[in-house]
């Protein structure tokens, strides 16, 4: 099962660092790459499996048991990502050759929301 849980646990990342690698390749451009909502999504079931799994698993111990608040906090945020970036999608692909601009706060949200999440990953 840890072998399992590490597997998601380098989706989850990957998943995260195409979203915000997406983000900032298209930060000149008036569109939004249509990986970041793939990275979104996939970031986002890693993260929800990685939890189950270690629920579940002997991933943790009582004393390296995970603040539930704080995955709370992710799950939403990760939530909300992945609806802005589907949303982004869905506006991009009206235009010619799905390359339509996207409105520029719905776009660095998704930005600003991914590296709030990253900040919270690591500093709390």
């Amino acid at each position: 099962m840890e072998f399992l849980y590490h597997v998601f646990v380098a989706l989850h990342f990957v998943g995260w660092a195409i979203v915000l690698g997406g983000y900032i390749a298209s930060i000149k451009s008036p569109g939004l790459y249509r990986g970041v909502f793939h990275g979104a999504a996939t970031a986002l079931v890693a993260g929800v499996l990685m939890v189950g799994i270690a629920e579940m698993g002997d991933v943790w111990t009582e004393d390296t048991a995970p603040d539930m608040a704080k995955i709370g906090v992710k799950l939403v945020i990760a939530l909300i990502i992945a609806v802005l970036a589907f949303v982004a999608k869905r506006q991009g692909s009206k235009g010619d050759n799905g390359t339509g601009a996207v409105a520029p706060g719905l776009k660095h949200s998704i930005g600003a929301l991914t590296l709030v999440n990253i900040l919270v990953a690591v500093f709390w």
